[in-house]
């Protein structure tokens, strides 16, 4: 990777711009994705081939009202219950299955919804995502922040009471290395009582290194799922490479990890499917590794840098909600987040009926929680934000908002003795 992605110039320099043609342009310019490169680890597993498996033979129009209806009477959710749930067919059942998703809620997780914050350390990127605003060609202010700068923005976070935070970089090995995370875990063990991470895939070993820096668990986007799209979304890098990323949450769960956590971006190709295979991957894993606590988000493309005109497809929040409550009805133990690119009337309803965790205080730059909490303005510079957030609110105002709903917000779940 040449170092000029990097550099915040005002152009990229030519050679790179006709790197980046030529990517767009020509598919035999890239990389075979589904070839693993070097350094990267094999697991001998079976759950992708059972999650695609599924996925291919999934025709979505072949199933009706009465299909939706058994589903709806079963005890238990079936994977072919979950498939009429996901249809078209069910649209019109969506009150019912609100209705079925909000008594699972309760029945395993009471009136409890638990908060977290993302905070982000660096937004360097070697990977061109076309639909990415830390992508490597786009022109952003990249940052990178010193051991000093991340405890500040910790205890910033800290002071506002939150107890779990979300460790997140851009996909960068040279300037984040797994040594520069696992010192940022280190710092976060002083500060919080539960540590996430969502940063690029690793090896087992890798894995079992940050666990024991104190991570506890790890996200990881699959972004769609599928292969064929994602060729044409993940241009360069080492995101490129499908089969790695797929089995990236496996590899953290034999690395020692508590918990793993499972997403496609709704609307980068067909949300019926991504949907399907999401759940389909927490479904074999959960069975696979039944002590591990799974979860599920399912973000929507919003707006990035440079970018306006990104918005997901066929996605409503009315198909959302079909999607969110398809999850909880077909895997009522997990956990299902709903994240700040939805507005705060969406996430105020769906904590009612399906999703257990929200992000509050939320901020996709680098370095400017000092600003955003305090209202000062730090005395560094920070770097540009991932994606335009939808819901703004402070941890203050998500709690007070939360508990006014009827629920019980909860900032910590888990103890270490």
């Amino acid at each position: 990777m040449e170092n000029n992605f990097f550099v915040d110039s005002e152009f990229l320099s030519e050679k790179a711009l006709e790197k980046k043609h030529l990517l767009e342009t020509d598919p035999s310019s890239r990389t075979n994705h589904m070839e693993y490169m070097n350094g990267m680890e094999q697991i001998e597993s079976d759950v992708y081939e059972n999650v695609m498996s599924n996925v291919r033979d999934y025709n979505y129009s072949k199933y009706t009202a009465k299909d939706v209806r058994t589903a709806l009477e079963h005890s238990t959710c079936t994977i072919e219950d979950f498939k009429a749930l996901l249809s078209p067919a069910a649209k019109p059942f969506l009150e019912e299955m609100a209705q079925r998703a909000r008594l699972e809620t309760s029945r395993h997780f009471g009136n409890t919804v638990y908060m977290f914050t993302p905070l982000y350390i660096a937004n360097y990127c070697e990977n061109y995502c076309v639909y990415c605003g830390f992508n490597c060609y786009n022109h952003i202010n990249r940052m990178k922040l010193t051991p000093e700068q991340i405890e500040h923005e910790m205890q910033i976070i800290a002071k506002s009471g939150m107890e779990e935070i979300l460790l997140l970089t851009g996909e960068s090995r040279s300037m984040s290395d797994v040594k520069y995370i696992g010192e940022a875990c280190k710092l976060a063990r002083k500060y919080f009582r539960m540590v996430g991470l969502e940063i690029y895939p690793v090896n087992t070993e890798e894995y079992r290194y940050l666990h024991e820096c104190g991570a506890d668990y790890v996200t990881v986007f699959q972004e769609t799922y599928d292969k064929d799209k994602y060729e044409t979304l993940h241009l360069l890098g080492h995101k490129r490479v499908y089969p790695y990323r797929f089995d990236a949450q496996e590899r953290a769960l034999m690395g020692g990890m508590r918990g793993v956590a499972f997403s496609a971006l709704l609307g980068l190709s067909d949300f019926r499917k991504d949907a399907l295979a999401s759940a389909l991957h927490v479904y074999y894993l959960q069975r696979k590794y039944p002590h591990a606590e799974m979860s599920l988000s399912c973000p929507r493309l919003r707006p990035i840098i440079n970018n306006d005109k990104i918005n997901p497809l066929d996605v409503g929040e009315s198909e959302l909600c079909q999607v969110l409550c398809a999850y909880r009805i077909f895997l009522p133990f997990a956990g299902i987040t709903v994240s700040s690119r939805e507005s705060a009337s969406f996430r105020n309803g769906i904590v009612k009926i399906a999703a257990t965790k929200v992000s509050a205080g939320v901020s996709t730059g680098v370095g400017d929680h000092e600003e955003k909490y305090n209202g000062k303005e730090s005395d560094n510079s920070s770097g540009d934000e991932q994606f335009e957030i939808n819901d703004g609110r402070s941890l203050e105002k998500m709690y007070s908002d939360i508990a006014g709903e009827g629920l019980q917000p909860v900032l910590n779940d888990y103890l270490y003795l």
